[in-house]
């Protein structure tokens, strides 16, 4: 009876790791297409993807059931603790990561409605990068591998390079034509969403470098000024 129990146990995790996988994959895919809904001006893609929410908001309450039930009816201990509670902040952050590709999604509606203003290059560059940095840092939650998760933290200063770059350039578009004011906001609007997409991807890394080896990498300066 125990070892089935310990059976069923572990399916239960397993099948919790799965779930945040599926929400995980998800949002890359609305994130993908979020893109492709602005580079090819297709506002039909963009409406699917503002509808795919549902989805996520239906997972995140699917990962927060079947993580307390975890806690309530199997007590974990260690290292099985810190995987469910991580799961239960990691939704958290997968489901603002979904949000944020309806806003790209929004913002691209908006934008097929006016000519293009420039050749959409770093902006789908941009979406790769956080988009993998997502799948990684999942890929660390599941495998509990603080190494990948640090990996992930690196990534980030590109993305935020990349955004400051863009910024500048759509500042000079706005600087020398008042009429591309509009459309060269929307554009910084969806990079800075990318840009939050990775935030949410670096506290997903940190979760995991916890999770993995009880070591909080949140707010490092604050650390630095803490007097013991």
């Amino acid at each position: 009876m125990m070892e089935h129990t310990s059976r069923q146990y572990e399916k239960e995790l397993h099948d919790l790791g799965d779930k945040i996988l599926f929400l995980g994959g998800t949002v890359e895919e609305m994130i993908a297409r979020a893109m492709q809904s602005l580079v090819d001006r297709d506002s039909d893609l963009a409406r699917r993807v503002i509808e795919m929410d549902r989805t996520v908001d239906s997972g995140e309450l699917d990962v927060d059931h079947m993580s307390l039930n975890l806690l309530a009816l199997r007590q974990p201990a260690a290292s099985d603790l810190r995987f469910i509670t991580t799961a239960l902040k990691i939704v958290t952050d997968l489901e603002r990561i979904g949000d944020l590709a309806v806003n790209i999604a929004e913002r691209a509606l908006e934008l097929n409605q006016e000519p293009p203003l420039k050749p959409y290059i770093d902006i789908p560059h941009m979406a790769r990068e956080v988009s993998d940095m997502v799948h990684r840092a999942l890929d660390s939650f599941v495998k509990r591998d603080a190494a990948e998760a640090r990996a992930v933290l690196q990534a980030d200063d590109a993305v935020d390079a990349l955004n400051v770059q863009l910024f500048r350039e759509l500042l000079t578009y706005m600087i020398e034509e008042p009429k591309n004011v509009t459309r060269a906001l929307r554009i910084t609007f969806i990079a800075k969403y990318l840009e939050r997409v990775g935030d949410h991807a670096t506290n997903i890394a940190q979760m995991v470098i916890f999770m993995s080896e009880g070591r909080d990498v949140r707010h490092p300066r604050l650390k630095l000024n803490t007097r013991s």
